[in-house]
């Protein structure tokens, strides 16, 4: 539940959110894990915002999460980030979880549950665990559903659908229900794949 005497409402949260999903959007048309992230300080400035890019980078910690935290330490010169608020799409894995305490993150505010590898509050509880020395601030429930809807539309085109199927379909930015637009470099607009 948000403080009533939170230095952020409810609007600024859905605001921040909005960013995170649009990251998420990029992910998504990266075929990559649908989340994004953006991390803030305590005046609301951005510090800086993310997606996962596991595949891309060939990295299996390159979460939203964890590159959105590695880019605002290199951005304000410090591994602690401390009075920040991370913005993310989904509940973080227990890896996530991990590195926001050890980054001293004040407050965590997520889109949508995973039951399966949720780390902050459906799966564990790292975040409040009182053994460790930080604890976060949790908000969840934030643009819930827009953020469900975008995993469950990946992970349904995963099942049903061979990946160059989908980007023959649609997912290219060729019909009006794409969130991805064609661009040069990107699987849609190359003409040896899209003859397929």
């Amino acid at each position: 539940m948000i403080n009533k005497k939170d230095i952020m409402d409810l609007k600024d949260y859905i605001y921040y959110m909005n960013i995170a999903l649009d990251e998420a959007r990029k992910a998504y048309c990266e075929d990559e894990v649908p989340i994004g992230a953006v991390l803030v300080d305590w005046e609301g400035n951005i510090l800086s915002r993310a997606h996962n890019r596991v595949i891309q980078l060939r990295d299996p910690t390159s979460h939203a999460e964890i590159v959105a935290i590695r880019e605002a330490a290199l951005k304000i010169g410090n591994y602690r980030l401390n009075n920040t608020i991370l913005f993310v799409t989904v509940e973080p894995c227990p890896m996530c979880m991990g590195a926001l305490i050890h980054a001293r993150v004040q407050r965590l505010v997520f889109g949508t549950e995973d039951k399966r590898w949720g780390g902050a509050s459906s799966l564990y509880r790292i975040g409040s665990d009182k053994r460790l020395n930080h604890q976060i601030d949790i908000v969840s429930g934030i643009m819930e559903e827009e953020c469900r809807d975008l995993i469950k539309r990946f992970f349904s085109e995963k099942r049903t659908s061979p990946w160059v199927e989908r980007y023959r379909s649609g997912r290219n930015g060729g019909d009006s229900k794409s969130l991805c637009p064609v661009r040069a470099g990107h699987v849609g607009s190359n003409p040896t794949l899209s003859a397929i």
